[in-house]
């Protein structure tokens, strides 16, 4: 069985504090790694390709992180399939008040990796949860940590 690597990373910015207390969680970004590339959901551009080099170089804090999967080419593809969809700002809000906003045209970060995986024939999560996963929840996974800060 061959791996899925993800980039989780954190930023000094008052939102990624407030993501990290909401979810309890030590990171507050999830990118799906594609060789040099990430593929992610970003508030200011939504889905899109990224270096992965100056992902890291954004954050105060990252690891990358690899998992276990039958089909990571399948998961890659479905990912970058959303290329060019806005962020699901709705959706990420409300988490906050328990309420599930997901759209089919719009992604957050932790909502767009569990979506990918599960279009490549391996689902991470029951399907009436996936449009509520948070970076934390995906770091909860066995895993193997590759490289950190």
């Amino acid at each position: 069985m061959s791996g899925v690597q993800l980039l989780y990373s954190r930023s000094r910015h008052i939102t990624s504090a407030g993501i990290r207390l909401a979810t309890w969680g030590e990171f507050s970004h999830v990118a799906l790694v594609d060789g040099s590339q990430v593929v992610e959901a970003v508030f200011s551009g939504g889905v899109r390709d990224g270096d992965m080099n100056a992902a890291i170089a954004r954050a105060s804090r990252w690891a990358l992180v690899e998992y276990e999967h039958r089909n990571p080419s399948g998961m890659i593809a479905a990912a970058r399939s959303q290329i060019g969809k806005p962020y699901d700002l709705p959706g990420a809000l409300g988490l906050g008040v328990h309420r599930d906003w997901q759209q089919d045209d719009a992604w957050w970060c932790s909502e767009l990796v569990p979506w990918a995986s599960a279009q490549a024939g391996e689902e991470w999560f029951m399907p009436q949860a996936m449009h509520r996963i948070t970076p934390q929840h995906l770091w909860m996974r066995p895993g193997r940590i590759i490289s950190c800060s």
